[in-house]
């Protein structure tokens, strides 16, 4: 326990870290909120105008708190990925969940061109796009265990989830090019990704899936450790390396598809906040890993939504170009900087 005491003032810092990242990122926006009136309005004070509050309350505090959902819940899921194929490029995206829900959104948007009007192009809406890319991500999940069941050798079941990948994303291609012009460019704006369409109720329901997951991945953190010292280690100290390989696999299932559902798929996030974590902590120990990459996930998702909204500008950029362009460079110069990868 007492080595675990050298963290405590880093975990302190993230934390205050994101309250800052947070009430600044409520704080701007295309209308211009004085700063003062926008702690008013948190803390339950009266506010000069009541439009202020409405979109304080209905607007950016929930976009702030699916923006620390989304991030939180990508980066878990990558830490879960690089530690069970123990390979630094693996994501939360490489067993093909992610592919399954936008294959799920594109037959929501494109399937009524494709398939001659079986699909209304008028039923499409934020709640319907979530259930069909929920729908899309839970049959890849399922199709995932199934394998997982059959095969015992890890990386095969990684060429595998990359395989799906490749299969959902053709049948995407077939569908887009068959579809008209709306419903392609409907379909290109949600793969953008987003965190700003979401009501307190969808928040909820995300908010309840990465809790899931959450716990999944603190239940599988003893395996987590032992698998990066091999699997036939992990067998030696009695882990039962087909339960965790199931559990670790659901976790990221639920992570990865919830958000990719609700938010849409999000890039880098998930590949590259573990390697920021693992870099600035110095450790591999998923004991201090799994509530850091939550932090961190958390943190720079946050900046990239502050930063794709353009403070007083009504534009919003997209945020998956957001999250690759602010956070590369830093990944690039933590790793030129320790002139070494810790894995």
């Amino acid at each position: 326990m007492v080595r675990y005491t050298k963290y405590r003032f880093s975990f302190v810092l993230l934390l205050l870290s994101l309250l800052v990242c947070f009430v600044v990122n409520i704080s701007l926006g295309s209308v211009a909120i004085p700063f003062n009136a926008t702690l008013q309005s948190i803390f339950g004070g009266e506010v000069m105008h009541e439009f202020w509050s409405y979109i304080i309350w209905d607007v950016r505090i929930p976009k702030a708190l699916t923006a620390i959902l989304v991030g939180s819940g990508l980066a878990l899921s990558g830490l879960l990925m690089q530690t069970l194929f123990r390979n630094p490029l693996a994501g939360p995206f490489v067993l093909g969940i992610s592919s399954g829900a936008s294959l799920g959104a594109a037959l929501m948007i494109m399937g009524g061109s494709f398939f001659s009007g079986l699909i209304s192009f008028s039923l499409v809406n934020d709640v319907s796009m979530a259930f069909a890319a929920s729908v899309g991500s839970f049959l890849v999940l399922l199709v995932v265990v199934v394998v997982a069941y059959r095969i015992k050798d890890t990386m095969a079941l990684l060429i595998i989830g990359l395989m799906f990948g490749s299969i959902t994303a053709a049948i995407v291609s077939v569908l887009s090019y068959f579809t008209n012009a709306e419903e392609l460019q409907q379909y290109i704006y949600w793969s953008f990704g987003s965190v700003g369409n979401l009501t307190w109720q969808q928040l909820l329901l995300l908010l309840l899936i990465i809790v899931i997951g959450i716990l999944l991945s603190i239940v599988s953190i003893k395996p987590l450790n032992a698998l990066l010292l091999g699997e036939s280690y992990a067998r030696s100290l009695g882990v039962n390396l087909k339960k965790s390989r199931y559990v670790i696999i659901i976790a990221t299932g639920l992570l990865a598809g919830g958000i990719t559902a609700f938010a849409g798929p999000i890039a880098f996030i998930g590949l590259a906040v573990p390697h920021l974590t693992r870099q600035i902590f110095n450790t591999t120990d998923h004991k201090v890993l799994v509530p850091a990459v939550l932090i961190y996930g958390a943190i720079l998702m946050l900046i990239c939504d502050t930063i794709a909204q353009l403070p007083t500008s009504v534009n919003v950029l997209p945020i998956n170009a957001i999250t690759s362009i602010v956070g590369a460079p830093v990944v690039i110069w933590l790793l030129v900087r320790k002139k070494k990868m810790i894995f």
